[in-house]
């Protein structure tokens, strides 16, 4: 199953990026005999200033037809790691072939468009920078990587 980050906004060299390429990395790596992967990354940007609807109009763009929708939403659900990680294998074992998580920028996702989402999950009540989301994303990637192979990195 391929995965797809879909974001609003686009990320400089720096720290974030430098984390985020990172645990994609790793995910690649750890996913790849878990039929998991690879990780594309795709940044729109709304450059007209069109606000939500427009964001979300170029996020429907990036999404692959068919793919499994998950956007990150403060409204979404709060999982643990693991849970996370079997949510993300019964998509895979569903036969589905795309797995897509939505990033909304400054003002977050427009409600019509999380309204589509097949799952929205939340880092927690508190608001996050999208930035900051996108490594805590691609962190959470990993670690389901890491616990569905069985590997250390996560523990329980």
């Amino acid at each position: 199953m391929k995965v797809q980050i879909c974001a609003v906004g686009r990320l400089r060299a720096g720290p974030e990026k430098t984390l985020i390429d990172d645990y994609l990395t790793r995910f690649d790596r750890t996913g790849r005999g878990l039929s998991l992967g690879p990780v594309s990354v795709l940044e729109v940007e709304d450059r007209k200033g069109g606000g939500m609807p427009a964001e979300a109009a170029l996020l429907r763009r990036a999404v692959p037809q068919g793919a499994i929708i998950c956007a990150l939403d403060e409204r979404g659900t709060v999982e643990t790691s693991p849970k996370f990680a079997r949510r993300i294998e019964n998509w895979r074992d569903a036969g589905r072939s795309d797995l897509t998580f939505i990033i909304g920028g400054a003002d977050g996702i427009d409600p019509e468009l999380r309204a589509q989402a097949d799952h929205l999950l939340s880092f927690g009540s508190m608001v996050w920078p999208h930035m900051m989301v996108r490594v805590m994303l691609a962190e959470q990637l990993y670690r389901a990587a890491s616990i569905l192979s069985g590997g250390p990195y996560h523990r329980t």
